[in-house]
């Protein structure tokens, strides 16, 4: 009976340490989002965006995002995204990350300078085994 309680023990050990940290997890996430936008898979991206996303207090939904990222696939223009270091604080099923988010525009036609730095704040919460984004806030640095 020992051997079976030890081997129980050991197996759900090592099954509480697969499970990636939540703030891993969102961290990821973030770094994916800034994959596929750099890739232009735009359906990659909002996998990871909430049904009820709001962005900039109301500027953006979920459907106005899309619209922002197909117009700039669409454009034909790189776009680099490069988030620096991300501070995630989370909170039972729900969390909030920071971090600084620098854009690249080769085109020039989004951004002027071709090239943003901007301060990131975002709201994420689990649904079921997965964190989306549900709302995002960004201001312009420079």
């Amino acid at each position: 009976m020992w051997k079976w309680s030890g081997l129980a023990f050991v197996v759900l050990a090592l099954a509480a340490c697969a499970r990636t940290p939540d703030e891993q997890a969102i961290r990821a996430n973030i770094e994916a989002m800034a994959e596929a936008a750099e890739a232009r898979r735009g359906k990659a991206l909002l996998e990871h965006i909430s049904e009820d996303f709001v962005g900039n207090d109301g500027t953006y939904d979920r459907d106005g995002l899309a619209n922002l990222i197909r117009a700039q696939f669409l454009a034909g223009q790189a776009v680099g995204v490069h988030p620096g270091r991300v501070e995630v604080e989370v909170d039972g099923s729900r969390a909030i990350a920071r971090f600084p988010l620098r854009v690249d525009d080769a085109s020039g036609r989004w951004l002027p300078d071709r090239r943003a730095n901007l301060d990131v704040t975002t709201g994420w919460r689990r649904e079921g085994r997965d964190w989306v984004c549900y709302n995002a806030k960004w201001t312009r640095r420079d």
